[in-house]
């Protein structure tokens, strides 16, 4: 009888190998984390204490005020256009920009005019997002998630 784990086993890194790994720190170039949120209308504070406590580690500090506020704003705006369904967070340090990503399940319009009345309503709604990332020399915007389901990607971008 062969042993199943055989083939397995060769993967694993030698031993003198992984004690002399150490773990990479914290650092702002390695700032790449996403998370499922449930939905709830709670989910916002999550989100903000979640990058608060990221932005702090990677040291990003003086972006978090900005960054907590963007993400309130837009879980906020998803769970009102979404209420109680599953959205997908992605806070990134890429191209020497902080960008924070969000997806919800908003469902797909079947014409082009009702897509474009909601998403115009979105984006009216998100003023105060629209203010403070303006104010901090960033962007925002929001479009159609590229699903069969439909769904709505809205974003920050932040620069230091």
């Amino acid at each position: 009888m062969s042993n199943p784990m055989k083939g397995a086993l060769r993967c694993l890194p030698a031993a003198a190998a992984t004690a002399a790994a150490r773990p990479i720190p914290p650092a702002t170039e390695n700032l790449s984390y996403s998370m499922l949120l449930p939905g709830g209308a709670y989910c916002a504070g999550l989100a903000r204490q979640a990058v608060d406590g990221l932005l702090a580690r990677h040291g990003l500090a003086e972006l978090r005020d900005t960054a907590r506020l963007a993400v309130s704003e837009l879980v906020g705006a998803a769970y009102r256009f979404t209420p109680d369904r599953e959205m997908a967070l992605r806070v990134r340090w890429q191209y020497d920009a902080l960008r924070i990503v969000l997806y919800d399940q908003h469902p797909a319009h079947p014409r082009p005019d009702e897509a474009e009345r909601c998403r115009e309503r979105r984006s009216r709604s998100m003023w105060l997002l629209a203010a403070a990332v303006g104010e901090q020399g960033g962007d925002w915007g929001l479009a159609p998630a590229l699903t069969a389901e439909g769904g709505t990607k809205s974003w920050a971008l932040l620069h230091r």
